[in-house]
């Protein structure tokens, strides 16, 4: 695209300045209006005709013009200077339907636009046989409409440098559209391997582009230079493009505000513009497929009621893109953009066209429409990397759940588990340590009673994990009430400050006395002296040192509990929470996972964060316990 903009604006009209300093101008002429152009007239007949009349691009029509007898037939007298040098001359902005070119006795051109196009741009060769000085070239034009006669200053010069100029002046135009028709189908085949939910907003953009690219190959004057017996063709295809193009294009604004505040108003400006062209599409077929001669009413539909309706919604548009550019839209911001481009530029043009009576010739709408078409591919690009985004979270949403489940499905099996064996355990455990200690009263050597002491330790330690066991089975058999965060860790701070100072640390606690949570005093405390276990055992030959602190925040308490211990990897905290895995020699892991549970009953969460060498920090997450 930026190929494109370079060619279109730079290099093209650079090679046609350098073209026109070799060319001159004639910027006046005679002009004689008649009722009908005769098709046997000689050159010597209008010579002595006596009714000629001085004009120019500004005047380009004889007085009288404006009665109501308007003529609808001229002849234009071209004085061309004597100068050898000069081969050819371009005709540019010449109005008629009709028209007849005479010099030197022959006739040099003569045509006749059957579609209705009154616009004619012409290179003709005037270098006489004779090689005469001054000559005379002599134009008539006859049009059925309002526009008539010659608009533009003639140029005259050598025929190679008048042929770059000619070919040059709309190439650009050509080029730009092609390149547009050439994006278009790309996107279109590419459209055919998209989802869905791309599909629509994708398609519309194809479409819109494919028929900018139309439109401005059809408006411009190299096909019709060139190609001239297809002329009939190009100007359908440029209304056929035209009505498809401005319902499709509402569609596709639609599309990208769709969950915007008024899109409903947008929506009644598509349906109106779809029934609007299809109106259009049927006054173009009926003229085309009757015989019935509906061009006065086509011409005003497609035309001038056409371009009113294109002002009024391109307004809407800018407007509704305008607001949503305010409110910090980043897509609204970049469409307002573009569009402000295009509208500016589509609106000032429709309204010179239309206050010069259809004589102003439609220029910079092309470079405003190619900016607009990068602010919508942009948008759409933002679109589909937004959705790659949404994918990828969603992956990772999707991976974090899955591992959430089957982390719940071991949780589950082991609930079970210790549900049902658990109380078949303890039972003869309780009966073995009785025994246990009536042999160590009667035992008086030293070396049994060290061996019945090691046996009733671990027969406490294995109470100890059944107990872990049961507590994780059934988290939520004690009371429910509301627990004062700061007094419960005033009580966990007493029970664990020797083990703290026992290891040569140290512990602070900052908890307001407002910050409420709803759940069970003695499982609170369990979970929560399971942690600080965890911290002061994580010390290591430094001083250690444990923070506490907690906050509210949007009816939700946060605990933090930070050490700086050895801290854990990345793969120890994933395996965190899973039974039997522990960085103790003796630990079981059964500690941490009853702390889950506890934390999951009183619908909280626990956060993690840890890096080995420095610390660890846990965030303890409950639901506000004030109302």
């Amino acid at each position: 695209m930026l190929v494109i903009v370079i060619m279109g604006a730079v290099i093209l009209p650079a090679l046609d300045l350098t073209a026109h300093k070799q060319a001159a101008q004639i910027n006046s002429w005679k002009v004689w209006k008649v009722n009908s152009l005769k098709p046997d007239i000689t050159e010597q007949e209008l010579e002595n005709s006596g009714e000629w009349i001085q004009a120019d691009a500004l005047n380009p029509y004889p007085p009288g013009s404006t009665d109501p007898n308007k003529t609808n037939s001229l002849w234009i007298r071209l004085s061309l200077p004597a100068d050898p040098s000069n081969t050819a001359v371009i005709l540019r902005q010449l109005y008629g339907e009709r028209v007849k070119i005479i010099y030197d006795n022959k006739v040099l051109y003569s045509g006749n636009h059957l579609s209705g196009r009154d616009t004619n741009n012409l290179l003709l060769p005037v270098k006489p046989e004779d090689g005469a000085g001054l000559q005379t070239l002599y134009i008539g034009v006859a049009s059925n409409g309002d526009r008539l006669g010659l608009n533009e200053n003639v140029l005259i010069g050598g025929f190679d440098s008048l042929l770059v100029i000619f070919v040059k002046k709309d190439l650009s135009d050509f080029i730009l559209g092609s390149s547009f028709v050439f994006i278009a189908v790309i996107m279109l085949l590419c459209a055919l391997f998209l989802t869905e939910g791309n599909f629509k907003s994708w398609l519309s953009l194809a479409i819109v582009i494919l028929c900018i690219g139309v439109i401005i190959i059809t408006y411009s004057p190299f096909l019709y230079n060139f190609y001239s017996r297809y002329e009939a063709f190009y100007y359908n295809l440029f209304d056929a493009a035209l009505f498809i193009f401005v319902p499709v294009f509402i569609f596709y604004v639609e599309q990208i505000f769709d969950k915007e505040k008024y899109v409903i108003l947008i929506r009644v400006c598509r349906i109106f513009q779809t029934i609007f062209s299809v109106i259009c599409f049927g006054l173009l077929l009926l003229d085309h497929l009757t015989a019935s001669s509906i061009g006065d009413l086509y011409d005003q539909v497609t035309g001038t009621l056409l371009g009113y309706v294109m002002i009024a919604q391109l307004l809407i548009l800018v407007i509704y893109a305008v607001i949503n550019a305010l409110k910090g839209n980043r897509e609204g911001l970049i469409f307002t953009i573009g569009f402000a481009i295009f509208a500016v530029t589509g609106i000032t043009e429709l309204i010179l066209y239309y206050a010069s009576g259809e004589d102003y010739r439609l220029v910079l709408w092309k470079w405003g429409t190619l900016c607009f078409v990068i602010s919508l591919i942009i948008i759409l690009g933002r679109r589909f990397a937004r959705n790659h985004e949404q994918v990828v979270e969603y992956s990772r949403k999707l991976e974090m759940f899955n591992n959430e489940l089957q982390r719940s499905e071991k949780m589950e099996i082991i609930s079970v588990l210790a549900a049902s064996v658990a109380h078949e355990v303890r039972n003869p455990l309780q009966v073995t340590r009785g025994f246990i200690q009536l042999l160590l009263e009667k035992e008086q050597q030293t070396q049994e009673r060290v061996y019945l002491d090691l046996a009733l330790e671990e027969l406490d330690r294995a109470s100890g994990i059944i107990t872990d066991f049961l507590t994780f089975a059934k988290p939520e058999g004690s009371k429910i009430k509301k627990l004062n965060v700061s007094e419960e860790f005033r009580h966990i701070e007493g029970i664990l400050k020797p083990m703290v100072h026992l290891v040569g640390g140290k512990i602070e606690v900052s908890i307001p006395e407002s910050i409420h949570v709803m759940g069970s005093s003695s499982k609170f405390k369990q979970a929560c002296v399971n942690m600080i276990k965890n911290s002061i055992e994580s010390f290591r030959s430094v001083e250690g040192e444990i923070k506490v602190w907690a906050y509210e925040l949007q009816d939700q308490v946060f605990i933090h509990i930070r050490d700086n211990g050895e801290g854990m990897t990345e793969e120890e905290l994933g395996r965190l929470g899973e039974p039997y895995f522990s960085n103790k020699t003796k630990g079981t892991g059964l500690g941490l996972m009853v702390t889950f549970r506890i934390i999951e009953a009183m619908q909280g969460s626990i956060h993690f964060t840890s890096e080995k060498g420095k610390g660890t920090e846990a965030v303890l997450r409950f639901p506000s316990g004030k109302n």
